[in-house]
């Protein structure tokens, strides 16, 4: 168990550092001092490496989101401080910085993120009609991908508009909370 989750730290330190193309099998047993061998009697493929590693870190970061989400007193709040804590904690948290740069092996580029990003949001829509049974939750289907693209819009095309939070709260209560059924 040491060595492979050396060898997660090691897969997000070369994130953190060049992205997703520095990423190697080679390159991770060098930065976690394992062997070769090591890495593929862990993990079968480049991939399937990458994945575990960012599973983890997603995890943790979720939680942070949703501690901050968890504070708002209505839909549309819950929905704007989703988003807000989503792009402060991908600022701050270097390896999901590094999804802020293309490239090939970029999977924020990848044709099947959407398919990949909207069960997240769902849970986060989901997570939020569990704890206050008192709103419809049938008000949240369909709104999944509205939600990632226009998150990935704020995080990926920053301007001075919304460069602070608050900028970015009002930006987003004025351009897609009223858009939203969450009335």
């Amino acid at each position: 168990m040491r060595s492979k989750q050396k060898i997660l730290d090691a897969t997000l330190g070369l994130i953190a550092e060049g992205g997703f193309e520095d990423v190697t099998i080679a390159a991770v047993a060098r930065a976690s001092g394992v062997t070769r061998q090591t890495v593929y009697s862990i993990f079968t493929t480049r991939e399937d490496m990458i994945s575990e590693a960012m599973v983890g870190l997603v995890v943790d970061v979720i939680g942070g989101i949703r501690a901050r989400a968890d504070q708002a007193e209505t839909p549309a709040e819950f929905v704007v401080e989703t988003i807000v804590a989503a792009r402060n904690l991908i600022r701050r948290e270097p390896v999901l910085n590094s999804l802020l740069r293309s490239g090939h092996a970029n999977p924020l580029f990848d044709p099947d993120m959407m398919d990949r990003a909207e069960p997240v949001v769902r849970q986060f829509l989901d997570g939020y009609s569990e704890r206050h049974p008192e709103f419809d939750s049938t008000r949240f289907d369909g709104i999944d991908a509205v939600l990632v693209r226009n998150g990935l819009s704020v995080i990926l095309f920053d301007d001075e508009a919304i460069r602070d939070d608050d900028g970015l709260r009002a930006y987003l209560r004025r351009w897609l909370v009223p858009l939203l059924p969450l009335g």
